[in-house]
């Protein structure tokens, strides 16, 4: 029972489906930065452009001969400090090292994971408020007025109970609130009480 109950509540889980949203709520943001990246690279072109042909290629030249002499010392004096009696303990403590930042990262990458299952689940809010406001519009444009739905329950007060009905099933599209029969039968006597009266 319990794997069962563990592949339900897997499946049923919106978080993976928060995150999935999230990220391309995110993505789009992103690209939405695009055009002004785009924008601030073609105006920076023309300068950067300029400052690679006034360079001078023996400047970039003794500066890279530099940069490979100043690697090339800093490897030698590394392999000149290793002891290989230290290595192996070097190594152990290497390894714990590496347990200890791979489980930290574990720990960022959930607490990331839920930052953005979290922005997920506001972005299909956000949606859904966005898709619910599309509804009403719809729901305006199909139902009457407010002012010719309450009219209708008046007319069919005055009117027969024929007509009442036809009017009354259109008009009134919400599901109604059902009540119980005890109510019903409890209502049914006091109304017909007061329209003795």
């Amino acid at each position: 029972m319990a794997i069962a109950d563990d592949l339900k509540k897997t499946l049923t889980d919106p978080t993976p489906l928060y995150f999935a949203a999230g990220t391309a709520d995110l993505a789009v943001q992103q690209a939405k930065k695009v055009p002004g990246l785009i924008e601030q690279l073609r105006a920076e072109a023309p300068a950067r452009i300029e400052a690679v042909k006034n360079t001078d290629p023996k400047v970039v030249q003794e500066k890279a001969k530099e940069a490979q002499e100043a690697v090339t010392a800093k490897v030698a004096e590394v392999f000149g400090a290793i002891d290989p009696k230290k290595l192996g303990e070097t190594a152990q403590d290497l390894a714990l090292r590496g347990v200890g930042v791979a489980a930290e990262y574990a720990v960022r990458a959930k607490e990331t994971y839920d930052k953005v299952a979290e922005h997920g689940e506001q972005a299909v809010r956000t949606w859904r408020g966005e898709v619910a406001d599309e509804i009403v519009d719809i729901a305006e444009v199909v139902e009457p007025e407010p002012a010719k739905a309450q009219e209708a329950p008046a007319e069919a007060a005055a009117g027969s109970d024929a007509d009442a009905a036809a009017e009354e099933k259109p008009a009134a599209k919400k599901p109604a609130a059902r009540k119980s029969a005890a109510k019903k039968a409890a209502a049914e006597p006091a109304a017909e009480a007061g329209a003795e009266a």
